[in-house]
């Protein structure tokens, strides 16, 4: 084969995007949903150790806790690939997190409205670091009983933060809320140069 014939293809673009949020929201669930890959998971059984420090309020059935994190990846297109870390939702974990987030480009926030404080330490730890974010909005059981301008109140988001109804458990609406951090991304780089 002559070398005109030969196509070069050069290394797909990789990002990194974090999914985040409090315990129980629904992290491992969109990266295992969304992957393409078997997810790297890193979850351990909830055990007497963590009686008086998880608190499981609104998500008693939880028997098992990503430790760790949360690994998956979807190509985008042929020059586009996402690698995705899911945090750990427990406070005794946060430590993780500054070392999850570096070369991290966007992150999603999940929400759960069933307990949306758990969301704070999230949108507050991407804001002071000055990491794009959305805010996807988990309906679990297939309910969205909140439109989103009552989700952004609650939560006291600005209005550049976009807020997306999404179920964790199906990747086409997975997709699209990493699609919209990536058109968010894309249209702020397009607006720096």
């Amino acid at each position: 084969m002559a070398d005109s014939d030969t196509i070069t293809r050069s290394a797909p673009d990789t990002v990194k995007i974090l999914i985040a949020g409090g315990f129980g929201v629904g992290k491992t669930t969109m990266v295992g949903s969304v992957s393409e890959i078997a997810p790297l998971r890193t979850e351990e059984s909830l055990t007497s150790a963590g009686v008086g420090v998880d608190d499981l309020e609104g998500i008693e059935e939880k028997k098992a806790t990503t430790v760790a994190l949360d690994f998956g990846r979807i190509t985008i297109g042929d020059d586009l690939v996402l690698y995705l870390f899911g945090t750990p939702g427990q406070q005794r974990f946060w430590f993780m997190w500054n070392d999850l987030a570096i070369g991290a480009l966007g992150a999603v926030v999940l929400v759960d409205v069933r307990r949306p404080e758990s969301s704070f330490a999230a949108i507050d730890f991407f804001e002071r670091r000055g990491i794009p974010f959305v805010v996807g909005v988990n309906g679990f059981h297939g309910e969205h009983p909140y439109p989103p301008e009552e989700i952004r109140d609650a939560l006291a988001l600005p209005d550049h933060v976009q807020i997306l109804l999404c179920d964790a458990r199906e990747r086409g609406s997975c997709r699209d809320v990493l699609i919209a951090l990536l058109d968010q991304l894309i249209a702020a780089q397009q607006a720096q140069t």
